[in-house]
């Protein structure tokens, strides 16, 4: 094994010959940023390779998420999950919206749809579920839901990038949709991300709302935000959509490793994806069972201690927070499963990078714990 520390993830970098021309023509152009040539190229390239309508690009996710719940002017209560990163319900505070957890299912680690109606109140205005690892949500039995109690639904998608149904790309269900692209992502600009829109009029306030509220020079329709991707970020994201499937192919064959090495391992779980799925391999979680011989955190501890950096992703639960700790629906006998799986979860390493006998290293510490 070679002696570089190994994280879960890694940024995958294409040739850097071919990062300068695209940096030689953003300097001679002397547009930096506000909807530039490469802007305008990334967000049609992205629409089609993912199969939606419209994309329209962001600085970030979490700004993507504050302006998709902003574009469909959600207030009141959002029902959403505790597992997960913090920007998803950071996104809801950040909108004066009161979060309102509920359990995940214990299969899929997604929102539970059939715990969904009793969180519901005459407050909630929306359902913000999040495709956890990239597997999807129930995205059938959610629209039921929120049809019937003429709510809107906005998928935190950050980790959902490519990913299909037999419908389609997993992208096109719900109102919106908010993508990733910081560098741990499957396809990353560095730092970047995108919100997903189903027709050109909800893109175009989208558009307004990301740039300050200016729908031309001297005419300020909203309460906008800054949150433009710049020309540089969108250049990287064009070289990055030429290897996305090279990418893809290589972690499908890193997560066919971990399993062959570690399904038969006593107490460990290999978290599987979701029936029917095209997967894009964005995380490798495992679950770290009593009969394990070591704990969960004991494991992360010596994976770190040989330069393996896992993570234990998502512990704790936002619920837990002090923000949000007091809410009724954090309380921890309202959230069983969430917190089982918090308390087991571990990311393995897994990026285009990492080698076979990386992954056969960490298989064997795990297995021989």
């Amino acid at each position: 094994m070679s002696n570089h520390k190994i994280y879960v993830t890694r940024p995958f970098l294409p040739p850097l010959e071919e990062l300068i021309p695209h940096l030689q023509q953003i300097w001679a152009s002397g547009q930096l940023t506000n909807g530039g040539p490469y802007h305008q190229q990334l967000e049609a390239e992205l629409a089609r390779y993912l199969g939606v309508p419209h994309v329209a690009l962001f600085a970030n996710a979490t700004i993507g998420l504050v302006t998709a719940l902003q574009s469909l002017r959600i207030t009141g209560e959002v029902i959403t999950t505790p597992y997960s990163f913090v920007a998803t319900a950071h996104s809801l505070l950040w909108n004066g919206i009161k979060p309102v957890f509920v359990d995940i299912d214990e299969k899929t680690l997604n929102l539970d749809p059939s715990k969904i109606e009793a969180a519901i109140t005459p407050q909630t205005t929306a359902i913000l579920p999040v495709h956890c690892y990239g597997h999807p949500c129930d995205v059938e039995s959610i629209q039921k839901i929120a049809d019937d109690y003429n709510l809107k639904v906005i998928y935190d998608a950050a980790h959902a990038f490519g990913v299909k149904t037999g419908t389609g790309s997993v992208l096109k269900h719900g109102d919106l949709s908010v993508l990733s692209f910081h560098a741990t992502k499957v396809f990353n600009t560095f730092e970047g991300g995108a919100i997903v829109c189903p027709d050109a009029k909800t893109k175009e306030r989208i558009n307004h709302l990301k740039n300050f509220g200016f729908a031309n020079e001297t005419t300020v329709v909203a309460t906008g935000i800054n949150g433009k991707m710049s020309e540089f970020n969108a250049a990287l994201g064009l070289l990055q959509l030429k290897y996305v499937e090279q990418a893809i192919e290589r972690r499908q064959a890193i997560d066919q490793r971990y399993r062959e090495l570690l399904n038969r391992c006593p107490g460990i779980q290999c978290v599987d994806g979701v029936a029917g799925e095209t997967a894009n391999y964005a995380y490798f979680p495992i679950l770290v069972g009593s009969d394990f011989p070591i704990s969960r955190d004991a494991l992360y501890d010596l994976l770190a201690s040989r330069g393996i950096h896992a993570r234990r992703y998502f512990y704790p639960l936002i619920s837990d927070f002090p923000m949000y700790k007091g809410l009724p629906s954090a309380q921890p006998h309202l959230l069983p499963v969430a917190r089982r799986m918090a308390s087991q979860i571990l990311c393995l390493p897994i990026y285009p990078d990492l080698s076979d006998a990386e992954v056969e290293t960490i298989a064997g510490i795990i297995t021989q714990a």
